[in-house]
């Protein structure tokens, strides 16, 4: 009759498998103490900021701070796009009259604390 060895107890690790100990309890045996409370903290999105063709008074959402913005206005892909229609009826004089109109252009508005870019209204 041969003797075999009886298998390892559970508490025991199987060779080559790693198992970290619980975490409720110590080493030594005794319970750990209770985990403090929770922190849970809430952020909100970005809102939409509205914005027009003229200055805005909004709240910076950079720093937050009750402004008038900043506009500065760039030529879009309509104002060239108007530009080249002139141009081809004959009327190249008048080429330059939609990068001088506000109204043919985009408007880039900036917070003027800060200088963050807040939003742009477009044509």
């Amino acid at each position: 009759m041969s003797y075999q060895q009886p298998p390892p107890p559970y508490s025991q690790a199987v060779p080559g498998y790693y198992q970290p100990p619980p975490q409720h309890v110590h080493m030594q045996g005794t319970p750990a103490p209770a985990p403090g409370p929770t922190v849970i903290i809430h952020t909100t999105a970005p809102r939409f900021t509205p914005v027009s063709n003229e200055p805005t008074t909004v709240t910076c959402p950079s720093c937050h701070a009750v402004v008038r913005t900043t506009v500065i206005y760039q030529p879009s892909s309509s104002t060239h796009l108007w530009a080249l229609i002139l141009c081809l009826f004959i009327c190249w004089p008048c080429v330059c009259v939609p990068y001088c109109m506000k109204s043919c252009q985009n408007a880039n508005h900036y917070c003027p604390n800060c200088n963050a870019f807040i939003g742009t209204y477009s044509n």
